[in-house]
């Protein structure tokens, strides 16, 4: 099994392989461009978003400055809106649904290290470049028509469903249901809507 087909099934990995840092170095390259870009040149962000993103829907827009660190793992409905200095950090799939409102500063996870400080760098780094730590992953489904407060966080393995408001500097832990307003840290419904 590789080191990416670890990745992918949420099993222990190191991330500083070969070929995931090639694909890392893909991403940041074209995340690079596409920050850089004038904002009102549209076709060469349409181009830049087709190469950098496993999939998107019609009417994408991601108002630079935009963070990833593959970009090939997000999946994008159509009509979303991901505003400016949000970060994807997509070890494993990211998937937002059609109408999406991401604020801006908000943060989705799918990488976590091992909690245990002496298994997240046990990996030999003969080579003399940085030992990247252990890592895992776990996905992260965003369902239709969520509102994704700005400066929120949205942790490994977190699922929400249809039809949710996430509020302003959330930290979500636990999946959410669908048709509920929800807020905090941790992000805890609080009502349905």
């Amino acid at each position: 099994m590789t080191e990416q087909e670890k990745m992918l099934a949420g099993e222990l990995y190191n991330c500083g392989d070969p070929e995931l840092m090639k694909l890392w170095n893909h991403g940041k390259n074209l995340m690079q461009k596409y920050n850089l870009l004038d904002y009102s040149d549209r076709q060469t962000q349409m181009r830049i978003l087709d190469e950098l993103l496993g999939s998107r829907g019609e009417n994408t827009q991601i108002t630079a400055p935009f963070y990833v660190d593959y970009g090939k793992f997000i999946h994008l409905g159509n009509n979303c809106e991901i505003n400016m200095n949000c970060v994807f950090l997509d070890c494993n799939r990211i998937t937002i649904g059609d109408n999406a409102l991401i604020a801006p500063g908000v943060h989705i996870y799918t990488v976590f290290h091992p909690v245990r400080a002496e298994q997240r760098f046990n990996i030999s780094n003969d080579g003399g470049g940085f030992p990247f730590a252990i890592s895992q992953t776990a996905p992260v489904t965003i369902g239709n028509n969520v509102w994704i407060g700005g400066g929120s966080i949205i942790l490994p393995g977190v699922t929400i469903g249809d039809n949710v408001t996430i509020g302003a500097g959330s930290v979500v832990t636990k999946s959410i249901p669908s048709n509920v307003l929800a807020y905090g840290n941790p992000c805890r419904v609080v009502k349905e809507i």
